[in-house]
């Protein structure tokens, strides 16, 4: 197994998710391992490592990736009040395949 648990376990369907949205290009879906109580996690369904290697071959699938989290976001504000929409880079990043995390809440640890 490598270090992309997004690519190895979730679009591989080893892992099951409770999908949030979903296009041809892009899934969001509920954290399996939340750290806030809500926790959505927004993926391209393509293999890029992280926003730092993303290419201009890549500007389309960005923007559908943009607009996924916009509408998530939407979704998480109008039901929550607020959410934070982030991604990690270099040691913060875990799995090494660009995901932005959209959540809301207090920490659950």
């Amino acid at each position: 197994m490598t270090d992309d648990f997004y690519c190895d376990e979730v679009l591989s369907g080893r892992t099951t998710v409770d999908r949030v949205r979903e296009t041809a290009d892009v899934l969001a879906y509920h954290h399996t391992r939340p750290f806030w109580p809500v926790h959505i996690v927004v993926i391209p369904k393509k293999h890029i490592s992280s926003l730092l290697t993303l290419e201009a071959a890549d500007a389309a699938l960005l923007l559908e990736l943009i607009d996924v989290i916009r509408e998530v976001a939407s979704d998480v504000v109008a039901n929550h009040g607020a959410c934070r929409v982030l991604t990690n880079l270099g040691e913060y990043q875990d799995s090494k395949h660009l995901h932005w995390h959209v959540s809301a809440g207090t920490p659950l640890k």
